[in-house]
């Protein structure tokens, strides 16, 4: 029998995490060492001088800007957990939003169907609901549920990069009598970045408020949609309040949070729920257990359409009817013509047979 050599394994580089989260450790450093040269010279200066609005509001803008910066860092944009029950790429599920079908995409890395607006974001390999985009500043994704501190970052960065600009402008005019001194040049090392970084946040700014009062995300392209319109948009008051102010639900990478879970004692939860792989066949074991007093939540509590977009109700909607067809089809399993009924009762509806967006 002739010996074959194994093929090498691809190299892999070390610590590919290292570098993107050495950037964003970085910038945050940047932000401190740049605000203490301002506050120790020329914002120290003006306070001398009896100028005490500037540092009273700088001070107040560099503590929600670093507050919004290192909580973005550390926020959850909306992971959702790997795996799948018994499900794979060839079964087909569709929803509805707004009058309009969606196709849920099947993610081969995580192994599940993913809900509209969920994407896989290569840098960091995970799906994360509502994706945005991939901030490589703070070396995290922007979705479903850091995206208002995203909003908060841009804002509170505009602002304190405005109000460092003009206070040393305001210290630079008053300090044209005086020779040049160490105060001054600070001054002007701030300035220059601050200026500098002025009229790109404010493009950002400008650019992601009209995103959020159009319902659009930054990975989106505007022709997706059909004949331009957008399924996801609910106006531009209702967009904002379920972008900034709406309840953002229960974390999914939570182990005690599902979605749609079963309220009964004789409910065992999968194991497979977090397995990073994706099996090609399962046993009975991986299915959850039904027993005899097993409720189940009512599918007429979500309607499809009327939850925030990407909040998930597409998930949780058909972890609902999935539970409902293993116990209609568990029920009746010694019968043949049940199960035939059974079946047919999962096929789709008359009202689902619509053309598919993708």
């Amino acid at each position: 029998m002739p010996l074959t050599k194994d093929p090498r394994p691809p190299p892999q580089v070390p610590f590919p995490w290292m570098l993107p989260s050495l950037f964003a450790a970085f910038n945050v450093v940047l932000l401190v060492v740049f605000s203490g040269l301002f506050f120790a010279f020329p914002c120290r200066w003006l306070a001398q001088n009896g100028e005490w609005a500037f540092p009273i509001i700088t001070g107040l803008l560099f503590v929600l800007t670093f507050f919004s910066l290192v909580s973005l860092n550390f926020s959850d944009p909306g992971i959702l957990h790997r795996g799948s029950s018994e499900h794979g790429p060839m079964m087909v599920h569709v929803v509805w939003v707004n009058h309009r079908a969606f196709r849920l995409q099947w993610c081969q890395k995580c192994c599940f169907h993913r809900p509209p607006r969920t994407y896989h974001c290569p840098w960091c390999n995970i799906c994360v609901e509502d994706f945005d985009h991939h901030c490589k500043w703070v070396n995290n994704c922007i979705g479903h549920r850091n995206f208002r501190f995203f909003m908060l970052l841009v804002l509170s960065l505009c602002l304190y990069s405005g109000v460092v600009l003009a206070t040393c402008l305001v210290f630079l005019v008053r300090t044209t009598h005086l020779p040049f001194s160490l105060d001054k040049a600070i001054a002007i090392v701030v300035a220059v970045p601050a200026s500098g970084f002025l009229v790109p946040l404010f493009l950002l700014l400008l650019i992601q408020a009209m995103s959020v009062s159009a319902a659009e995300r930054s990975y989106e392209g505007k022709c997706q949609y059909l004949q331009g319109y957008n399924p996801f948009d609910l106006g531009c008051a209702r967009n904002w309040y379920l972008t900034i102010c709406a309840p953002l639900g229960p974390k999914y990478m939570a182990k005690a949070v599902w979605l749609q879970r079963v309220v009964g004692p004789h409910w065992a939860p999968m194991q497979t729920l977090h397995s990073p792989t994706c099996p090609s066949a399962l046993g009975s074991s991986a299915l959850p257990v039904y027993g005899p007093g097993t409720q189940f939540q009512s599918p007429s509590l979500y309607k499809p359409g009327e939850g925030p977009p990407g909040s998930g109700e597409a998930a949780a909607l058909q972890e609902v009817r999935k539970c409902l067809r293993l116990m209609e089809v568990e029920s009746c399993a010694d019968s043949e013509p049940c199960v035939g009924a059974a079946a047919q009762n999962l096929s789709p509806p008359q009202h689902l047979r619509a053309p598919l967006f993708l």
